[in-house]
């Protein structure tokens, strides 16, 4: 594959190719043309641009995949081997057939990669290596003077594309209805083995690694004093940050929150009944743990026990297509939205809000390009901790609980598991992928959770 310098650094993230493209990085990103690349993020960036490859270089990054691989995809999306129908006439099997084939004949003739690498590229993104590996990620500073900076982490099957609706609302609030006074700087980290971060290559890298590099990192970039906001595997990343006592941390926010308590999760994973005293919201989230742990947790043990196997959705985008809709059972939680979004019509009352067909394809679409299915499934192998038990979080934290995540967390729970709860509210909307599917709703709560803590910047 040939690669090329312009005026700004191009990275060609392919799938046959991202072997050399790992090894090859840190040089490509320090070479001549890193300086107009510098030059128009400047404004954007507090500290200095390095001038040579370090352990500590803060490179800028520019997206360039090569046209190549997406006639390569759509080649193999034109010669994919079908499955036979579905015996049934709901999704109890998985995604539907019929489905499927429609996604992927629009994604073969009608979707546009070019349009979300545009917007990728409008954003200020750089790499830095932290413990290894090369860490990419989106830094976008407000013009507001006193922003609060803030680290955002998503999860699976998610990546950076997650969080674009947010970063303008958050980071310009006075151009969205919102006063300076809520104006964030953001850190938008893609996590190792996902999108364009490096893929470990050692075993290791699991929640409480992460949470360490994303304090490294803030400090890194100059940030004295910052927040952190996580949902799906973001939250257990939160969570570790704050447990590590970090002076600079202010506060957390997570949207699906370590809040079961041990009796509950034990009675939920053994089938036993719900303690008879409960109180109505922590009798519903018992009764939605309860489906969890029946009916949704398949993808998850297979990826947290045999990642490598699922060898062949790195050979076929329909296949990994499929395994990324999924997501749980599909036409229920947490990828209701996704399949609303594909279907273009509401499924089980579940409506996909401002998520899109060409939104969820952005998503997969990344994951195809830079072959990162295997590499982004070992996180769940490479974790040992209970994702549900209490966090036992001791500085301050905020929890939104939206209606269609996988479970609605209740108050009582969360204060138990956060002990310094500054802020709870339970959305009028939303799910798993809040800020992808409810952007303005999710940008209230984040605005309204940390209100509290801008007087310590």
């Amino acid at each position: 594959m040939s690669r090329h310098l312009k005026t700004s650094i191009a990275i060609a993230a392919t799938a046959p190719n991202q072997d050399v493209i790992d090894h090859d990085r840190r040089k490509l990103l320090t070479g001549a043309a890193m300086g107009l690349a510098a030059a128009g993020a400047a404004s954007l960036f507090p500290l200095r641009q390095a001038s040579a490859a370090t352990d500590e270089a803060i490179r800028p990054f520019h997206i360039a995949i090569p046209e190549a691989d997406l006639v390569d995809l759509r080649q193999r999306l034109a010669a994919t081997r079908w499955s036979d129908k579905e015996t049934v006439a709901d999704d109890s099997q998985g995604v539907p057939l019929a489905m499927l084939q429609d996604l992927v004949r629009y994604w073969q003739t009608g979707y546009d990669w070019r349009e979300v690498e545009a917007r990728l590229n409008a954003l200020p993104q750089f790499i830095t290596e932290i413990d290894g590996l090369d860490i990419h990620f989106i830094h976008v500073r407000s013009r507001h003077e006193n922003a609060l900076p803030m680290i955002v982490t998503h999860g699976w099957p998610g990546s950076v594309i997650e969080q674009l609706k947010i970063v303008d609302p958050l980071t310009d609030p006075t151009a969205h209805g919102g006063s300076a006074d809520d104006a964030f700087h953001l850190v938008i980290p893609s996590m190792p083995g996902y999108g364009f971060s490096g893929k470990p290559t050692t075993t290791g890298w699991d929640p409480q690694r992460i949470a360490r590099a994303w304090i490294l990192l803030m400090k890194r970039i100059g940030y004295k004093k910052f927040v952190a906001q996580g949902g799906d595997w973001g939250s257990p990343v939160s969570n570790e940050m704050a447990k590590l006592g970090a002076p600079e941390l202010l506060g957390i926010h997570v949207n699906l929150p370590g809040v079961v308590p041990p009796e509950i999760f034990k009675a939920v994973a053994s089938g036993e009944s719900p303690p008879a005293d409960l109180p109505a919201e922590e009798k519903h989230a018992f009764d939605q743990l309860k489906v969890q742990f029946t009916k949704r947790r398949a993808y998850a043990q297979i990826m947290g026990t045999r990642p490598q196997t699922l060898a062949a959705l790195t050979d076929s985008p329909a296949g990994l297509a499929a395994w990324l809709l999924d997501h749980g059972d599909g036409y229920a939680q947490p990828a209701s939205a996704m399949q609303s979004a594909v279907l273009g019509r509401a499924v089980n009352g579940h409506s996909a809000g401002a998520l899109t067909r060409d939104d969820v394809l952005d998503n997969i679409t990344l994951y195809w390009l830079t072959n990162t299915a295997i590499s982004s499934a070992r996180l769940y192998w490479e974790n040992k901790t209970n994702l549900y038990l209490p966090a036992g979080v001791s500085i301050p934290a905020a929890v939104t609980a939206f209606p269609g995540e996988s479970f609605v967390a209740p108050r009582s729970w969360a204060e138990k598991a956060y002990y310094k709860l500054i802020y709870f509210h339970q959305a009028e909307a939303g799910g798993h992928f809040a800020a992808w599917e409810q952007p303005e709703i999710f940008t209230r709560e984040i605005r309204d959770a940390f209100r509290p803590l801008r007087s310590s910047i």
